[in-house]
């Protein structure tokens, strides 16, 4: 009896030896299918890039080559364009004689006005591509000009912040009526009658606490 209780704590602890070296070969064998798996993955996705970069232009290089001219140009076009604002403004816009200052909801205009042709830069851009050829936004920067007959008499240069491009231009448009006033007052009269020179003082109503906007309540349950 003595002997096979012996023989049996000999063959447990033999058994028990390579358990615990066990775990921890387990481990270093789980580490190497998931390496291997992420490598794989990886080389598969960079393939699929290589493969799919020449396809995706579809442009021929003569194309290419017109696409990446025309924004050169438009990249020198825009610097000149500002070189040519600051000539026309020595000293910046506060500097000059003809300024005035136009707001409307939250945007911010300061107008200067300069003999000229009738051009209209806005934050040193030209104006229908700074209000992306919106007709409305146009009209609204030459109404004041137009209405005294001077479109093609004044240049005007605008840096304007604040609000989006509507309340921007009808900001602009009461910077150019004022500067006009400061020009002659005698234009005061027509500009007045046309309601050019009234500042128009509507903003967004404030949202309030319960509601879902400024007015608009949630919808009622009855049960």
């Amino acid at each position: 009896m003595a002997l096979s209780v012996s023989s049996l704590a000999a063959a447990l602890s033999h058994l028990s030896l390579p358990s615990t070296s066990k775990p921890h070969q387990a481990s270093l064998l789980r580490l190497h299918p998931s390496t291997s798996r992420r490598a794989v993955s990886l080389a598969l996705r960079a393939s699929a890039a290589e493969a799919a970069e020449p396809a995706e232009p579809g442009l021929p290089a003569e194309e290419v080559v017109a696409v990446e001219e025309e924004a050169e140009e438009d990249a020198v076009s825009g610097v000149a364009l500002r070189k040519y604002v600051k000539q026309r403004l020595p000293g910046g816009f506060a500097a000059q004689r003809i300024t005035a200052t136009g707001r409307r909801k939250t945007a911010i205009a300061r107008v200067v006005l300069q003999e000229g042709t009738g051009k209209v830069f806005i934050n040193f851009r030209d104006a229908k591509e700074y209000l992306q050829g919106n007709p409305m936004w146009m009209e609204y920067c030459k109404v004041p000009l137009v209405t005294l007959g001077f479109e093609n008499n004044y240049d005007v240069f605008v840096k304007v912040h604040g609000g989006g491009l509507s309340g921007q231009a009808q900001a602009i448009c009461l910077g150019v009526a004022r500067a006009l006033v400061k020009i002659s007052t005698a234009n005061k009269v027509p500009l007045r009658s046309e309601g050019l020179l009234t500042r128009d003082t509507r903003i967004v109503e404030r949202k309030k606490a319960g509601l879902k906007k400024a007015r608009k309540r949630p919808q009622f349950s009855k049960r």
